[in-house]
């Protein structure tokens, strides 16, 4: 009777428990896709606000002014890593989730609301930096805390699968701005419409939504890690303690280098690469990149759950492999080629390595640190790198563009993979020797 009786209490818990994470990880990933739609509207809509908010008749320099604020919003994400990674290591994870989609609802908002050129002048582009400083500040912290609670919050033997979700999300929002996109030319608004005022809309949107999903992440549970390591050292989140692992923080630089290159080049480059570069109509070009983003979604769960199995170590160094090989001859097929279908084939390809990055570069850095110092030894050197390798990348492939010499950024993109490789063959693989069981 009284093994009878134990038996499905243990099952029952068991089952909760699994039900209560799964909850948890639904609630961080949901509010993770809505920054980062807020953030990739701004690259989806680009096509059409970039000549409302910059003068001239040349597309191309009126894109690259456009991802010139672009990277300089990256900028004050070293500053975002670090405010809300405080946030998170002293006060919580929750508070510091919050708090970030809320910064994000205000940049949106502007950028919503924000007079053309035409209307207040050189105070219509200084007022969209703002703004984009506003969600450079909101992303710095988000990344950090949401790869922390996900790592936290998943059972250790699917870690890198559940973790993978935060990529899955962030691939996500920006294919939520891919529909909200299709929605508008196609559906309810004409060409004109969209160039004229169109464009607020998708921001107006993500305000909203960002709203939402602040008042989903109020109801989240604090992880058990993050309780635990309060009863063995007090939370203080600082730089001083965090200086106590300089291997661990380069480490994180080295890791984000090539990867967030790679990412940044196949997501929001490439859908001014494939319409300026390749040549496609601008209907041909939401296709094709929707097509790849679903893809790449697709993707990022299978890596994480085979990471699972043979380690992050061999997935980091197939990117760093394929990467520094295939992406020049890759890019300069693309190029050349003027069929939708092929370029969807090619952008495809390029995933199936990239994916090795992306699925588990989250779970890698938050494997690296104690919970006392995890949100911000993730989000800190991440940002910093992001801003100095990721942001910049649409702006030097431009630059390359505007002087004739487009080609130079894919010998750039490979050379940093390289260095990123070699940073891959070298570290310890962090699904063995994991510190997120240390509460230092």
């Amino acid at each position: 009777m009284t093994v009878q009786a134990t038996k499905p209490a243990s099952e029952h818990f068991d089952v909760a428990d699994a039900e209560r994470r799964i909850k948890a990880i639904f609630i961080g990933s949901v509010g993770n896709l809505v920054e980062w739609y807020d953030f990739y509207a701004y690259t989806a809509f680009a096509l059409y606000f970039a000549p409302a908010f910059f003068p001239g008749n040349d597309p191309v320099v009126q894109q690259l002014n456009a991802a010139v604020v672009f990277a300089a919003t990256f900028l004050m994400r070293p500053l975002g890593g670090w405010f809300f990674g405080y946030l998170a290591d002293h006060f919580g994870r929750r508070i510091s989730l919050t708090l970030s989609v809320v910064f994000m609802c205000f940049g949106s908002l502007i950028i919503a609301l924000t007079p053309t050129y035409a209307t207040i002048g050189f105070a219509a582009p200084v007022i969209l930096a703002l703004a984009r400083v506003i969600e450079g500040l909101s992303l710095g912290g988000e990344y950090g805390a949401s790869a922390t609670y996900l790592s936290e919050v998943a059972d250790p033997k699917h870690r890198g699968f559940y973790s993978s979700f935060q990529y899955v999300t962030l691939i996500g929002g920006q294919l939520t701005a891919i529909i909200v996109l299709l929605l508008l030319q196609k559906v309810f608004l004409t060409p004109e419409e969209l160039k004229a005022w169109g464009w607020r809309i998708p921001f107006a949107i993500g305000a909203g939504l960002a709203i939402f999903a602040a008042v989903m992440r109020r109801g989240l549970h604090e992880t058990e890690a993050f309780e635990e390591a309060k009863k063995v050292v007090k939370p203080t989140g600082s730089i001083t303690n965090l200086l106590r692992y300089p291997r661990e923080l380069l480490l994180v630089v080295g890791l984000t280098a090539g990867g967030t290159a790679a990412f940044y080049t196949f997501t929001t480059y490439m859908q001014t690469f494939v319409k300026l570069s390749v040549g496609l109509t601008e209907d041909q070009t939401t296709f094709v990149i929707f097509g790849s983003l679903i893809f790449a979604t697709i993707l990022q769960p299978i890596y994480g759950a085979i990471s699972d199995k043979i380690g992050r170590k061999p997935l980091l160094i197939f990117f760093g492999i394929a990467g520094t090989l295939a992406t020049v001859p890759l890019l300069m097929t693309l190029k050349e080629t003027k069929s939708p279908f092929m370029a969807f084939i090619l952008i495809c390809c390029a995933w199936l390595f990239v994916a090795g990055y992306t699925s588990i570069n989250a779970v890698v850095k938050a494997e690296l640190f104690p919970t006392n110092v995890r949100a911000l030894g993730v989000g800190l050197p991440y940002a910093i790198t992001v801003s100095i390798f990721g942001g910049t990348a649409p702006a030097i492939a431009l630059y390359f563009k505007s002087i004739g010499h487009e080609d130079w950024f894919y010998f750039y993109l490979a050379g940093i993979i390289c260095l990123s490789l070699i940073i891959y063959s070298t570290m310890r693989d962090t699904k063995h020797a994991s510190a997120m069981h240390r509460h230092e």
